[in-house]
């Protein structure tokens, strides 16, 4: 099998890991769950930049704060939605990142994308309101906070863009706990509460490997192959979380929110196909 498909199934299933570990700490604050997060992968990054012997702090570093709050903005979102959704439908609703993240580089990097992708981001946000229109477990503000996830996430590959060559992934990376550090210790220390035994431990540090781990094996699928080329099979993500969610929280959906779903995805891979068929 093709080195890309293989590293980029890999990843997918460590950020599925992340999303199901974040639904066993439902009796944790996101903040405490963030911290941990953070502590886990600032670890991890700064050894992989001594290793390579990288400049830690970067050199583009307005963009790379950036980066690291739009990113800290999305994680806490995308946590909170997993947490009071069932869990393919928050993955399902995370998918919209590209359709903002394209809405945003009209604005910040001056890119326009060509007609075809609006029909197929049209297809995917259509798919996000019959998710909400047929599962009364979807809840409005939920919802909103879903999308804005997306959105935050948007921002964030668009400041990855801006950054470009000018610094290492693994400096990109570092930024993103570096910045989110001081702005969760405080609020992980008021709603702090301690693990109770080893399981919660566990899962807490889990959390970071199984994030730290996915974000290694996807860059090392872009590094194999074009974008267009592996990114529709990160959308298998999905397919991890309908199956986590049925085995360990007994998750079923209606027909529609399927439909929905489908959309969602349809929407996101039918635009990845098409403008990679038709990239010069």
């Amino acid at each position: 099998m093709n080195p890309a498909v293989v590293n980029i199934l890999v990843s997918g299933v460590f950020m599925a890991l992340m999303s199901l570990l974040v639904k066993f700490a439902g009796e944790f604050h996101i903040f405490q769950i963030i911290f941990f997060r953070s502590i886990v992968t600032l670890i991890i990054s700064y050894v992989f930049i001594v290793k390579q012997k990288l400049r830690p702090f970067g050199n583009d570093k307005k963009h790379l704060i950036l980066r690291g709050l739009f990113g800290f903005g999305g994680l806490a979102l995308y946590f909170l939605t997993v947490q009071h959704m069932p869990l393919a439908t928050a993955v399902s609703i995370q998918y919209l990142s590209p359709v903002f993240t394209a809405i945003l580089a009209i604005y910040i990097n001056h890119q326009k994308s060509p007609w075809y992708t609006w029909v197929f981001y049209g297809v995917a946000l259509g798919g996000v309101f019959i998710i909400k229109g047929f599962d009364p477990r979807v809840d409005f503000w939920m919802l909103m906070a879903g999308i804005g996830s997306a959105i935050f996430s948007g921002a964030a590959y668009n400041m990855i863009r801006k950054i470009g060559n000018k610094d290492d992934p693994n400096v990109v990376v570092f930024y993103f706990p570096l910045v989110t550090l001081p702005l969760v210790v405080f609020p992980a220390l008021y709603y702090w509460v301690w693990p109770a035994d080893i399981w919660q431990w566990l899962v807490l540090i889990g959390i970071g490997v199984s994030t730290q781990f996915g974000q290694v094996y996807m860059t090392r699928a872009f590094q194999y192959s074009s974008l267009g080329g592996v990114a529709i099979f990160q959308y298998f993500g999905l397919l991890y979380a309908l199956a986590f969610g049925f085995i360990f929280f007994d998750e079923g959906f209606g027909w529609m929110t399927y439909l929905g779903m489908f959309l969602v995805v349809a929407g996101a891979v039918g635009n990845a196909l098409v403008t990679s068929y038709r990239r010069p």
